[in-house]
């Protein structure tokens, strides 16, 4: 696929040859039909605030259809090899750990953004190509939205393909309060007439 590799069996590929053909190019992934953000920075600034990354921390984050956030996970990945395959094996196992999988339903609800803090400048790279071949691969097994990949550096932040970015968060910047960057959660459900009860005992 990348690089004009045409061979009749994959059995054929090298290991390295063989990775490189999990990834996918700016072009590939913009002709993608990515859903666009409407507010990239305020979830960038969420992520940033909960999970506080470092170079080489990987956040999987699945937000509703309104955009709200519900459910992320972050991981560190020190893999020499930029590999969509093993990637995306990391981001289905997170994935399975915080969110029940939507592959019951005929079109996927929920979306998926991954943000990743690396070193190095906001310009694509291979390590960026197999991430996003990984998340496109992993939102297909637990059905969902395949959404925006956004690095974060040491010049800011980029939502690649999509040419939005910002200086802040960075990946050397403080985390922001956390109530000013990210919408506040639902109010707690109620229990229904044993919570009323419970709350009248209490006010006297």
């Amino acid at each position: 696929m990348t690089f004009g590799f045409a061979p009749s069996s994959a059995a054929s590929l090298s290991p390295s040859a063989a990775s490189a053909t999990r990834l996918l190019e700016p072009a590939e992934w913009a002709a993608a039909g990515i859903p666009l953000l409407r507010n990239p920075r305020e979830i960038v600034g969420g992520l940033h605030s909960r999970h506080r990354p470092k170079p080489a921390t990987a956040i999987v984050a699945v937000l509703d259809p309104d955009e709200r956030l519900r459910a992320s996970a972050s991981f560190t990945s020190h893999r020499a090899l930029a590999d969509g395959w093993m990637f995306r094996n990391a981001l289905l196992a997170q994935l399975r750990r915080v969110i029940p999988h939507d592959l019951r339903r005929r079109t996927p609800v929920r979306t998926a953004v991954l943000l990743y803090c690396r070193e190095g400048d906001a310009r694509w790279t291979e390590e960026d190509g197999a991430w996003m071949w990984g998340l496109r691969d992993a939102c297909t097994l637990h059905g969902l939205r395949c959404g925006a990949y956004i690095t974060l550096t040491r010049d800011g932040w980029q939502v690649l393909g999509e040419g939005r970015g910002g200086r802040r968060p960075n990946a050397a910047s403080a985390p922001e309060p956390f109530a000013t960057s990210e919408t506040s959660p639902p109010p707690p459900r109620t229990g229904g007439v044993a919570s009323d009860v419970l709350r009248r005992a209490a006010a006297r």
